[in-house]
């Protein structure tokens, strides 16, 4: 994806005011200058020359840093895990709750549970001080062991529950959605002139906020999301004229969709968000690949295909978080493909599985919880250090902060004229 119309101003990171006066607990050989003055380039392919404004745009990396912001023995943490489930949640929290304690010793690491709900005047009450032995082997559970909830709180009422808990640092572990909600809680303690960093930590397994490559538990569900493809694939195969059909997440992106199509080579049609449904189409290369004498077709499709079609002379209906509610795309083609080929006279058997929450539910893998733990621990770098505003991102190979405004200024998807969909059109019917 190519974003086009901003400058380094809209890359530079938000300090706290105020002068870093702490020493770091950390060895000064673990603060190397090199680590603090790098920066990576957004661009890392040169399209004109001399270079224009946006092509040297660069991201700030987190490091650990010589001289504190924050007093560690006066620090208190806290850690919020909101919307949806997705693998790797709670190597996150450990990995954050191991850092501030081992590393930076700091006072106190606070779980508030149940997404952003915990942070009111109302749900407070069940918060935890976690504890390196609480979260000692909780990177091999799936889920969050703080729990998750959907939906807006109030702001204010959350900001006075972190100056109740003396919170210095409040990590938010969310998608889009959950990071808006951090943007708004700095806007009201910078309003109220408090000294409370905001660090985001991108959750969205459909992998869709801008200007970052990856985010966590994107791997383990192309890897996951494989398993069901090729089960669809026998499937199918087992049946005369089989058709296997898959759902995958995809609200907006089509990612997991596409990747996992490469990632099993036993997908003959993949639908995205990107591209419209054309029904009479999809219907048409089933019954040529059949026409063509192949006994068997696995279709792909990501769960937000076809909204349009499927509220067509119906209401839109919106969830807790303002989010439209997606009607389920693969129930529908597994009711009207058939309805459409027997109008045709093609003989089929249509097999249909949906993986969505056994994905989602799912521990991370060895790539997605290594990346979790380099998140944690940069998160806390960044925080410590003063940092606030920002994102923990990933580009170019390396981990980057990203203000997080630019991170939810648009929803990030699959680019069809990208080498990637190139790959995918060239294996599949």
């Amino acid at each position: 994806m190519v974003y086009k119309n901003f400058n380094q101003q809209d890359f530079n990171i938000e300090n706290l005011p105020g002068e870093n006066k702490y020493p770091t607990t950390i060895s000064k050989d673990k603060c190397s200058h090199e680590r603090l003055v790098s920066k990576v380039l957004y661009n890392n392919m040169i399209f004109s020359e001399p270079l224009t404004a946006s092509e040297q745009v660069t991201f700030e990396r987190p490091a650990p840093a010589t001289m504190l912001h924050f007093n560690p023995e006066e620090t208190n943490l806290g850690i919020v895990t909101c919307g949806g489930l997705c693998p790797g949640l709670n190597a996150v929290i450990r990995a954050i709750t191991l850092s501030g304690l081992s590393t930076y010793k700091v006072k106190n690491v606070y779980g508030f549970r149940f997404g952003y709900q915990g942070l009111t005047s109302k749900f407070h009450k069940h918060t935890v001080t976690l504890t390196p032995s609480m979260v000692d082997f909780i990177h091999e559970q799936g889920g969050t062991i703080l729990s998750s909830s959907r939906g807006s709180q109030d702001i204010k009422d959350m900001v006075d529950t972190l100056v109740k808990f003396n919170i210095s640092v409040l990590f938010t572990v969310g998608g889009d959605g959950t990071q808006k909600g951090a943007m708004a809680i700095y806007e009201e303690i910078k309003r109220r002139k408090l000294d409370i960093s905001v660090i985001g930590i991108p959750k969205t397994i459909d992998n869709d906020l801008s200007f970052i490559y990856r985010t966590f538990g994107f791997y383990t569900a192309v890897e996951e999301a494989v398993v069901a493809i090729n089960d669809a694939h026998t499937e199918a195969k087992g049946a005369d004229n089989g058709i296997g059909l898959v759902k995958l997440m995809g609200r907006h992106s089509g990612a997991i969709a596409a990747h996992a199509t490469l990632a099993s080579g036993n997908a003959n049609i993949c639908l995205i968000p990107e591209i419209p449904l054309d029904l009479d189409n999809l219907c048409e290369k089933i019954k040529k690949r059949f026409e063509d004498g192949k006994d068997h077709v696995v279709i792909v499709v990501a769960e937000g295909v076809g909204q349009d079609v499927l509220y067509q002379n119906k209401k839109q209906e919106f969830d807790a978080s303002g989010n439209l509610k997606l009607q389920d795309i693969g129930l529908f083609l597994k009711d009207e493909i058939p309805v459409r080929l027997k109008k045709t006279g093609v003989r089929h058997t249509i097999r249909y599985i949906d993986p969505s929450y056994m994905i989602r539910a799912k521990p991370a893998n060895a790539n997605d919880s290594s990346f979790c733990l380099r998140l944690g621990n940069n998160a806390v770098h960044a925080a410590m250090s003063g940092k606030t505003n920002c994102i923990i991102g990933y580009w170019n190979q390396h981990f980057t902060l990203t203000p997080i405004k630019l991170a939810v200024s648009e929803k990030k998807g699959v680019d069809i004229s990208s080498t990637l969909w190139q790959a995918v059109e060239e294996i599949t019917i």
